[in-house]
């Protein structure tokens, strides 16, 4: 049942979500009663109600002798669990965000890996809105629609700068790669990189291809990519504004430079 597995999100475990939902939905009941209907042992249901009844979700009283127990109202429920849930998230966002800015004073950079592609995008969503004077990207087209909306809100006071592969419409300050052969082999890699302020970076393959990426805050790491960036952007303007046919004699130059074994 879908509802056992959410409560049990919430904190409750699966013999308290079973007794909860049964109250619910037969009204108030004797333990016998709920330990018939939801499958729980009997020597175990005394205990998860009275668990429950200590946390203010289960009425506990007496009626004809016996100890019957009925479900906190839902619409009360549902405002309680809200509230302590707000109260915990605040604590645990302070007590994380301590935690974080310590770590960040710390004289030690940090490269790391990230998995799973909504992990990935939220951290380049976050950097991109960190971004206080510039932005400089290398993306293909499947990223840069991921993160073309975070780019367009920010365009107006944060500079962007790098290229794109496959995208026709760009922002002010990015460049569109030229189209060559190895950009459309089917071997080409589509990475991306992602850095903000010269301060913090991300990258890493082509999500379709490999829910993985690295993030770093390491100077050198970010000045070397960074550079590159720049050498692909001024290359594919000397290019462009070239009379002479270079494109046969960059080919030639990667293959022999990358020489497969």
């Amino acid at each position: 049942m879908e509802i056992i597995q959410q409560l049990k999100k919430l904190g409750f475990n699966e013999y308290e979500s079973k007794s909860y939902t049964t109250l619910v939905q037969n009204g108030t009941s004797t333990a016998y009663q709920v330990s018939k209907i939801s499958g729980i042992p009997r020597a175990r249901i005394y205990d998860t109600l009275e668990s429950l009844v200590e946390k203010g979700i289960v009425l506990k009283e007496e009626f004809e002798k016996s100890m019957v127990y009925s479900p906190l109202p839902v619409e009360i429920f549902l405002q309680k669990t809200l509230e302590e849930w707000k109260k915990t998230f605040r604590t645990i966002d302070m007590g994380l965000r301590e935690l974080e800015i310590k770590q960040q004073n710390s004289t030690d950079n940090k490269v790391y890996t990230i998995k799973n592609q909504s992990t990935i995008l939220n951290y380049c969503k976050e950097l991109i809105n960190k971004a206080e004077k510039r932005i400089v990207i290398s993306f293909w087209s499947d990223m840069y629609e991921l993160l073309e909306n975070e780019l367009k809100q920010i365009d107006n006071h944060v500079k962007i700068q790098g290229i794109t592969f496959h995208v026709d419409s760009l922002l002010t300050g990015l460049e569109k790669h030229r189209i060559t052969s190895y950009t459309e082999s089917a071997d080409s890699d589509h990475w991306f990189i992602l850095s903000i302020d010269s301060k913090e970076m991300i990258y890493g393959p082509s999500l379709k291809e490999r829910e993985i990426a690295y993030y770093t805050d390491d100077p050198i790491h970010i000045r070397l990519l960074e550079d590159y960036i720049w050498h692909d952007v001024l290359v594919n303007r000397l290019v462009k504004q070239s009379d002479e046919n270079l494109e046969q004699w960059i080919s030639s130059g990667r293959n022999q430079f990358f020489i497969e074994d």
